[in-house]
């Protein structure tokens, strides 16, 4: 085997890889020493030679190395094994009972950098947002299968991340069983039909779980409105809460659809239930009749830093109207998982919305991550779910 690849830093560079940080930007790199390919593994060295870790490099990405270890161990099939096993065991003492749906690998967060994989009853779909995960798939789809004996492991990569890494899409099948159309999964006894192939992300929104049964929790007697709706989790939820009346606005019909399946699934069938195909910001702006509980759940409106601003605005937007439309006493359940908008931020950006719609609000509880989306203490920008729920004041 030829010798690794040498990744020389520039004079001070060293330092947050010394503090364990799993990025290296292009602009830290003084020199390439040897031949490699996008994606190789490569060895980092300080510019004074000390060794510093082991990643893979790609040229093509702002983010240059991802690391692997800061260790110099083989990384190999028993390498990935280790990573992976530690990581079902950690979810085995987390999973909640009648779950049988949730992430296993959440890339930084479980030591794989660019590697997401989640479970969806007995088939895992996997997605490689790198090309040094893409490099190195069949070392990963053996360690997975080898560890979990899934029925089938799917690949899902038709995320943007991708496109930044030179990368293209794909769909395929890569061991065992083809999931079905729909994949029938559950979640504190709830169950849902899953969309792997055609559906947001990897299918469904395992992030949201917990958020979910607090809303259970606070539904009883409410006429609810569940904006950004999708599949319908959260309305689920909201009508095994004991809501009065659910309103579940997406702008796709195939997910709205499918969101109406799965209260049928539940048993949750009834004229009190609107499924409504809009646009939420269009839906918001000329709603009349107001709402005991609403859930804000968008798609992340800042993918890229240079987006913040204008990002900004429309969380500003939507909560400002969803804001005036709650009832007094209303809850508002409201999250962003944009990378780039941290916590302090999107409390700003809330303090304005509740300014500008002229009402008092108060924090009631903030959340997060949930146990299988963790946070390398290291990889402080892994943490990328933020939740408030506000009450409007009588």
């Amino acid at each position: 085997m030829p010798p690794f690849p040498k990744i020389i830093l520039k004079r001070d560079k060293e330092k947050p890889v010394l503090g364990r940080h799993p990025w290296i930007f292009s602009g830290a790199i003084e020199n390439v020493e040897g031949k490699f390919s996008k994606g190789d593994v490569v060895l980092i060295y300080s510019h004074r030679g000390d060794f510093l870790a082991k990643g893979y490099f790609n040229p093509e990405s702002q983010i240059s190395v991802r690391i692997l270890s800061f260790c110099d161990e083989e990384i190999s099939l028993d390498f990935f094994k280790r990573r992976i096993e530690e990581a079902y065991a950690i979810r085995k003492g987390w999973v909640p009972p009648e779950t049988d749906a949730y992430r296993l690998i959440h890339s930084e967060g479980d030591f794989l950098p660019g590697l997401i994989v989640d479970r969806y009853a007995d088939f895992l779909v996997v997605q490689f947002l790198t090309a040094g995960m893409e490099q190195l798939k069949d070392y990963i789809v053996e360690a997975l299968d080898s560890t979990m004996h899934p029925k089938g492991i799917f690949e899902k990569d038709d995320s943007d991340v991708r496109a930044f890494e030179g990368l293209p899409e794909r769909l395929a099948l890569l061991r065992g069983e083809a999931p079905p159309e729909s994949i029938r999964v559950q979640e504190y006894g709830n169950k849902f039909l899953v969309d792997v192939h055609g559906g947001q992300k990897t299918g469904f929104y395992l992030d949201q779980r917990e958020n979910r049964r607090r809303v259970m929790f606070h539904s009883a007697n409410r006429r609810v409105l569940n904006c950004f709706g999708y599949t319908g989790a959260f309305s689920v939820y909201a009508a095994k809460g004991g809501a009065n009346e659910i309103v579940t606005v997406e702008s796709s019909q195939q997910a709205l659809r499918l969101a109406e399946k799965n209260m049928t699934l539940n048993g949750f069938d009834s004229p009190r239930y609107q499924y409504i195909t809009e646009d939420v910001f269009k839906f918001l702006r000329k709603e009349e009749k107001p709402f005991d509980l609403i859930i804000l759940d968008p798609p992340a409106f800042a993918p890229t830093k240079a987006s913040v601003m204008q990002a900004t605005r429309g969380y500003k937007d939507i909560n400002r109207l969803a804001l005036k439309l709650l009832a007094p006493s209303g809850l508002l359940f409201t999250y962003s998982c944009s990378h780039h908008i941290d916590s302090v931020l999107f409390q700003q950006v809330l303090f304005a919305a509740a300014k500008d719609a002229g009402v008092n609000a108060r924090i009631l509880e903030k959340s997060s991550n949930p146990f299988d989306h963790p946070v390398n203490i290291y990889h402080p920008e892994g943490e990328y779910l933020k939740g408030f729920v506000l009450v409007k004041s009588a």
